[in-house]
């Protein structure tokens, strides 16, 4: 059995130049494109573009409503907050103050104080 031989320049190129030849008549064995090949393959590709932007179109358009939608419960919540707070705010305005419910008790005191003096005359 003969061992592995180098294979020397010449092969090299004679190899290379076939390989060559190769790629070209598979080249100019490809189909020739047609005017009516070439105008269905742009229509093709120009109604995928047209689809893809379609989609980014609705996707922005359903982001836009869904940060609508958070700032319509924000604004909500702040509006909600705000009458609690008023409602409040109206609850303690209300009540009377330290100051009334303190002359209220002193009457009381006072009243209570004129009834015990005039029962025991």
């Amino acid at each position: 059995m003969k061992g592995y031989k180098e294979p020397g320049f010449q092969d090299r190129a004679t190899a290379s130049a076939r390989a060559k030849e190769k790629a070209l008549a598979k080249l100019k064995a490809a189909p020739v494109l047609d005017e009516a090949t070439i105008a269905a393959r742009v229509a093709r590709q120009a109604e995928k573009e047209a689809k893809e932007a379609a989609k980014r179109e609705a996707a922005r358009l359903a982001r836009e409503q869904k940060q609508r939608e958070a700032e319509e419960k924000i604004a909500a919540a702040l509006a909600e907050e705000a009458a609690a707070q008023a409602e409040e705010e109206a609850a303690q305005a209300a009540q009377p103050t330290e100051e009334e419910r303190k002359a209220e008790r002193d009457a009381r005191y006072a009243a209570r104080k004129n009834r015990k003096s005039g029962k025991s005359r």
